[in-house]
């Protein structure tokens, strides 16, 4: 199994010249020491891969043992683009990440142990600006997108495809455009039948997107506590 951690983008809304990942959030530890502390555990670190772009000299000094995939378009693509250059020449399973999620440990380990393709969702919270999504008669994830009406819950931006799933998202991220999101070539396979993606409920485990100052705040509360 590999574990990709998205890093290329500049995550300008909470105001820092450094990349987002390496905010600071407890006790001089930034998104990434824990993301890559807790993948470490219990992926491995020989597993990691990183895509950087914006001031990736920062990140990759921080890091240098880590394995390094570059986005050089990060400017004019998104979250599907960056994904794609790590993920183009991997076989196995693959666990991925933004690189501006907190997450507690069982997060990974629940998502880990899935059979099938998966995607850790939030049942409990429905944001406006965040991932939704729908699913089919049969349980798994149909629609999956800023703009899904009658949600049952938000994506939280950490995913699971299988080996057997792998070639056929490639090409799903091949084919999306520059600026969509990972989520739309997901979401075009599940509505083509292509892809059974299980929506994996968080229960009472921690999981935290960080976009704006508040939700810096939130996930500095939660570690206080």
């Amino acid at each position: 199994m590999k574990a990709i951690i998205l890093a290329a983008g500049m995550g300008t809304r909470l105001g820092s010249v450094l990349p987002k990942p390496l905010t600071e959030i407890s006790n001089g530890k930034s998104i990434f020491d824990f993301q890559v502390e807790k993948i470490s555990k219990i992926i491995g670190e020989d597993n990691i891969v990183i895509v950087v772009g914006y001031k990736k000299e920062i990140i990759m000094e921080k890091y240098p043992n880590l394995l390094y995939a570059y986005n050089s378009a990060f400017t004019q693509t998104n979250t599907a683009k960056s994904l794609l250059t790590a993920v183009r020449k991997l076989d196995d399973d693959v666990v991925w990440l933004n690189g501006d999620v907190y997450f507690d440990e069982e997060v990974l380990k629940l998502l880990i142990s899935q059979k099938n393709s998966a995607c850790l969702v939030n049942k409990s919270k429905c944001a406006e600006e965040e991932i939704k999504y729908t699913v089919d008669e049969d349980g798994n994830i149909k629609e999956l997108s800023k703009t899904v009406k009658n949600a049952l819950g938000e994506a939280v931006g950490i995913n699971l495809i299988k080996k057997e799933d792998v070639a056929n998202f490639k090409e799903a991220l091949e084919e999306v455009l520059d600026k969509d999101y990972f989520e739309k070539a997901l979401e075009n396979l599940t509505l083509a039948g292509k892809l059974k993606l299980l929506p994996i409920d968080l229960g009472n485990a921690y999981c935290k997107e960080i976009d704006f100052p508040e939700d810096l705040a939130e996930v500095r509360e939660h570690l206080k506590k």
